[in-house]
This record gives C-alpha cells, sequence and structure tokens, in this order.
C-alpha cells in the first residue's frame, strides 16, 4: 500500500522510525531514528521539532527507511551517517576506524591538565598553546585524538601513528577539513615502532628520526590503544563485533598485551618529566598499571569515566 503525504511528515516518519529501531532492540532507538532522519534530510535537531508537519520526499523517504532497516541489522549509525562528533568536533568515520565514544575525552582533558600544571611548575604561562611541545598519539585512528589537541595546543608539534593506511588515510581527511593538516604528521608504524632508534637510515627517514639515529624525544605519549580481549569477542555488541576494525579492538587474547610493548616503547621515548597516557579498558586497570610500578615512572594518577570505570592512566617519565 503507497504511502499518503500525511505518512511522510516528519512526525509520522519519526514515530515509525523509532518503532522499527525498539522493536529490533537497537541500543539507544530513538536518538538513532532522529539521527537518521536528519542525516536524510540534511537539517538540524532544531528543524526536526520545529517543523514535524514537513513532508519528506517519497525518495527521502525510502532513503530513511533503508537506513533504518541497516541499523535494525545491526550496523553502527555512525557508519550510516559518517560522521561522529567528539570534543565538539565533526569527524568523518567509516568501517576503516575506530568509532570516536565520548569516554575518550577524558584522555583530552588528562592530557591538557598535566601538561598545564607542568607548564606552570616550570614557570610557564598561564594560557598554554603548546609552545616545544612534541606529541604522539598511538593508534590515531579517525585521529580524533591529535586533531583535538593538536585544536588546543595549536604551537605543538604533533605525531600520530597507525598500523592501518586506510586508518591513515581517514585521520588525514579529518586533519585537513578541521584545518589542521599542517601540524600533525602522519605516520604508518605499529605503535611506536617508527620512531624507535637504531634502525636503517631508510626507516629512519620514513620515521622523522635524523641522521645521526637520535631519536625524537617526546614530552606526551597519548594512546587509546585496541584493549578488549579476544576471549571478549562473542559478548561485545553486534555494532562492535561486526563493524568495528578487529586491528583497533583486540589487544590479544586477555585485551592488555599490547599495554607492555607501548610502556617499553614510551620508556625510550620520554624526555625526563614527559607524560604517559593510556585508555584503559572496563578491567585492565591492574595489570596495566603493575607496568608502571618500576623506578622508570613517577606520579602515576587514575581517572575514572563518568560510570566510575578506571578509563584513564597517567604517568610521568622519572
Amino acid at each position: 500500500m503507497a504511502q499518503t503525504s500525511t505518512d511522510r511528515s516528519v512526525r509520522s516518519l519519526l514515530r515509525q522510525g523509532v518503532e522499527q529501531l525498539r522493536q529490533a532492540s537497537v541500543p539507544s532507538f530513538t536518538l538513532a531514528a532522529e539521527l537518521l532522519l536528519l542525516h536524510v534530510a540534511a537539517r538540524d535537531r532544531t528543524w526536526l521539532y520545529a517543523h514535524p508537519e514537513e513532508i519528506l520526499s517519497p525518495e527521502n523517504t525510502e532513503r530513511y527507511f533503508s537506513l533504518i532497516r541497516r541499523r535494525a541489522d545491526g550496523e553502527p549509525t555512525q557508519h550510516l551517517t559518517g560522521k561522529q562528533e567528539f570534543w565538539g568536533l565533526e569527524f568523518e568515520v567509516m568501517p576503516d576506524v575506530l568509532i570516536p565514544r565520548p569516554e575518550t575525552e577524558h584522555l583530552i582533558e588528562v592530557a591538557l591538565d598535566r601538561l598545564a600544571v607542568r607548564a606552570l611548575r616550570a614557570g610557564g604561562p598561564t594560557q598554554f598553546a603548546g609552545a616545544g611541545l612534541t606529541i604522539v598519539d598511538v593508534g590515531t585512528g579517525s585521529g580524533c585524538i591529535a586533531i583535538s589537541l593538536a585544536k588546543e595546543l595549536p604551537a605543538a608539534t604533533i605525531y600520530a601513528t597507525d598500523i592501518s593506511k586506510a586508518a591513515l588515510a581517514v585521520a588525514r581527511r579529518n586533519a585537513a577539513r578541521l584545518g589542521v593538516a599542517d601540524r600533525i604528521h602522519f605516520l604508518e608504524s605499529d605503535l611506536l615502532e617508527a620512531l624507535q632508534p637504531n634502525r636503517s637510515s631508510a626507516q629512519d627517514a620514513r620515521s622523522h628520526t635524523d641522521a645521526s639515529h637520535t631519536p625524537i624525544l617526546l614530552d606526551l605519549i597519548i594512546s587509546n590503544p585496541p584493549y578488549v580481549g579476544l576471549r571478549e569477542a562473542d559478548a561485545l555488541p553486534i555494532e562492535v563485533r561486526d563493524h568495528e576494525p578487529r586491528v583497533a579492538l583486540y589487544g590479544g587474547e586477555e585485551g592488555y598485551e599490547l599495554y607492555g610493548v607501548l610502556v617499553g616503547h614510551a620508556a625510550r621515548l620520554l624526555k625526563s618529566g614527559g607524560l604517559l597516557i593510556l585508555e584503559l579498558g572496563h578491567n585492565s586497570l591492574p595489570a596495566v598499571q603493575a607496568l608502571l610500578d618500576t623506578p622508570e615512572w613517577c606520579a602515576v594518577g587514575v581517572t575514572n569515566d563518568l560510570a566510575g570505570v578506571p578509563r584513564v592512566l597517567s604517568a610521568q617519565r622519572s
């Protein structure tokens, strides 16, 4: 039976979309239906509630219900709209990169707080722009961490590494669209391997080490590394398990295996007083914090997310 124009009103379409997603047990089904309708109509949320009687075209109506069906089948809303907000910025996302999560914003908060405190103790300015800082975002994915820091610290030098060429392509596009492409150096690298000393001259040329094989000494290493355990895969939501990149999700059988390598790299590359800031999985704090219980590290801190889960582990190089 053909739809009438009344059936294609904003109010009617939203009601139908919400109901279909609710029946499919989609998390946050109302928000998902709203975002998909806004995406199809190319409008903002103010329009959604100010013009409930507006009629969508038959083409946009069909497109909307096509997206609703795909969301009901498990595709993430962010992959259907191609975007996700993080730190007040809009990022392109696609299946090649991990979707930025709100809890990852705690990494930015902790980094800015600890860098500002460090600068003040050194007699620096109260308005800190990052002059003289060298920062690396490890496993950059969409580039959300590196780009957010580039916006907040416009005078800093920032590197962003990822093992995935496809992810780096997305990150570069985001950096260009958000106006910071000239201030971030993107490197294809397994964790911090591209910045390690004692590499061949060809590798040094690619990794921005100097001709004497002296590595860059860093002020901040920040990372949201893969931290889901392979043994947990079956318990993940379908949106995550079937649609986000495995290389960005899984950190080994237990989930925390990559932290040991990352902490070892950081110990060699951070300046004295440099900072290491890591996002944690929901149960990885005991294993990861133990890695920092050595003379190389001091001022270890743990920050909980809004749900009370230990989310950020930070430490200073002794």
